[in-house]
């Protein structure tokens, strides 16, 4: 009888229990996978926006024209030098100044008074927000037409209720007084709400015990609100003040609407002038150095900005 043959006289595999290490395969297809998704955007990106950014500033030293035929004359700095030195450059500048001043300040004050009151008020404070927001809502051609013929000098609904109580009729886009203050209600009827939504989020925000803290020391509501309510909100404040004088600073549609930059230059401003430069005299060059100064001015004021808003909330 033969011997029964041991077990343990074969070899024996154990199975690894260490995983397979990663292979650079799965490496390349997620970084594939990831440049696939991305791509589109970034694409779409420097389609939209890059290329035309470094077009216009090849343009801007050129003396190209979008009518004439032949290639672009090199002028290299001709065209911003005859900008800088132009007094109805500095007057357009002049007026856009103006217009940004008084719409961003009239926005703000109205914006976060109406939050102010808005946030106060427990109930109807959805319904309230809501219909505030509506002129936001709309676009700028709509808003513009609208008030058009609401401040038309002969058939304006403005103009008809100064009649019904014994006051003349006064031309509010004929006239050089009223044309830029006309144009400056009109921006702050629109935009005001954008002011007040950011604020009353910021309102929203203050924490309750601080008030219940004021109202057991018996603090007045003047000194609640100017020692609790407004540092609070400020930085707030200022960053939607920073994004409404950016959108200021190129308005284009409302004057070309109202009163295409009359009457005279008086409502001109620097981006309706670029308008005016590119598609009406086809000076496309001279136009593309304009919208590369405007950018530069955009990009030094908005880093000065941001400078003091770094310092204010450090201190």
């Amino acid at each position: 009888m033969s011997d029964p043959v041991s077990l343990t006289d074969q070899p024996v595999q154990e199975a690894s229990t260490t995983p397979p290490a990663p292979g650079r395969s799965r490496h390349l297809s997620d970084r594939l996978l990831t440049v696939a998704f991305i791509s589109p955007a970034l694409l779409l990106l420097l389609a939209m926006s890059v290329f035309p950014l470094l077009w216009a500033l090849y343009l801007s030293f050129t003396d190209y024209s979008a009518t004439r035929g032949g290639p672009a004359t090199f002028v290299w700095f001709e065209n911003f030098t005859a900008i800088l030195t132009s007094a109805q450059v500095h007057l357009r500048a002049f007026t856009t100044l103006l217009y940004v001043v008084g719409a961003v300040t009239l926005q703000t004050v109205l914006g976060f008074s109406i939050a102010y009151l808005i946030s106060r008020r427990v109930r109807g404070r959805g319904v309230l927000t809501t219909l505030f927001l509506v002129p936001m809502m709309l676009s700028p051609v709509v808003v513009g037409l609208f008030w058009r013929f609401m401040l038309d000098a002969q058939f304006g609904v403005i103009n008809s209720m100064l009649g019904s109580i014994g006051l003349g009729q006064v031309e509010w886009l004929t006239k050089q007084n009223t044309a830029l203050i006309s144009l400056i209600v009109v921006d702050t009827w629109q935009w005001t709400p954008f002011i007040m939504l950011i604020a009353l989020a910021g309102l929203t925000a203050v924490p309750k015990y601080l008030y219940e803290a004021a109202s057991i020391d018996r603090a007045s509501e003047w000194f609640r609100f100017r020692t609790i309510t407004l540092p609070l909100v400020w930085p707030l404040l200022l960053i939607a003040v920073l994004f409404r004088a950016i959108e200021a600073f190129r308005l284009f549609d409302l004057v070309y609407i109202l009163t295409s930059g009359g009457p005279g230059v008086s409502t001109e401003t620097l981006s309706f002038h670029v308008y005016k430069v590119a598609f009406l005299g086809f000076n496309t060059g001279t136009a593309s150095a304009y919208g590369i100064l405007m950018v530069l001015i955009v990009i030094v004021l908005a880093q000065l900005y941001m400078r003091y808003l770094n310092k204010l909330k450090e201190d």
